[in-house]
């Protein structure tokens, strides 16, 4: 099946584009798209792929679904397109930030500066219905996302995966822990950071070291 996604992601992901459950999924995700509004734009549903390559792809970051409001998703998780109000997570997600590396609160919540050197903005799901949270999950997205974590952890050496909440911490099962960092924090949410399980994970700082001991170069959070 032909997928828009970048060269190098289309290479190691033809398996998957050629099963049986994706054949689905394009056919739920095509009737969903021509039936009413979702999100991201179509030319979008890809974007994590074509912003982070394999071969440039060092930090991995899951999200669970896309954000389900006008303009805000942008096909990177966390990550809304410029302009747009900083959803709850991002804001804590900045705000750790500012507390560990002492960067100034960004005014944009578009994290595309991020995916482009290195750091894949994965959704498990890669699209939503209009205000319908969880609206496309467990139709095979899942499936195809969960490939594309351990496809990156059979082939890639040394990645760091940061996984933000209970949802992302069971991929780990997914990750060879003896092949790459593992680091893990409550979800940015304000639900579970207002109870102590975010502030303080210091991730960006121990992230970029983790990168900069394998002589790789750091990220500009």
């Amino acid at each position: 099946m032909e997928v828009s996604i970048h060269e190098s992601w289309k290479e190691q992901l033809s398996e998957e584009f050629n099963k049986p459950y994706f054949a689905k999924l394009v056919n739920f995700v095509k009737t969903e798209y021509g039936s009413g509004t979702c999100y991201p734009k179509g030319s979008d549903i890809f974007a994590a792929f074509d912003h982070s390559p394999f071969q440039e792809t060092k930090v991995v970051i899951i999200g669970q679904d896309p954000y389900h409001g006008p303009g805000q998703a942008n096909g990177l998780c966390f990550s809304v397109k410029d302009g747009i109000a900083h959803p709850p997570s991002l804001i804590n997600i900045f705000k750790e930030l500012e507390t560990d590396l002492g960067k100034p609160y960004p005014k944009s919540g578009n994290l595309e500066s991020w995916a482009d050197q290195g750091v894949l903005l994965l959704n498990a799901t890669l699209t939503v219905r209009a205000h319908q949270a969880a609206s496309h999950q467990n139709q095979g997205w899942e499936s195809f996302t969960d490939a594309v974590i351990k496809k990156l952890s059979d082939e890639k050496e040394g990645l760091v995966f940061l996984l933000w909440g209970g949802f992302a911490k069971k991929k780990v099962a997914l990750i060879a822990a003896n092949r790459h960092h593992v680091l893990t924090a409550g979800h940015p949410s304000p639900l579970s950071a207002n109870r102590g399980y975010w502030f303080g994970n210091k991730h960006f700082s121990k992230c970029n070291l983790l990168l900069a001991q394998q002589n790789n170069k750091t990220i500009d959070w």
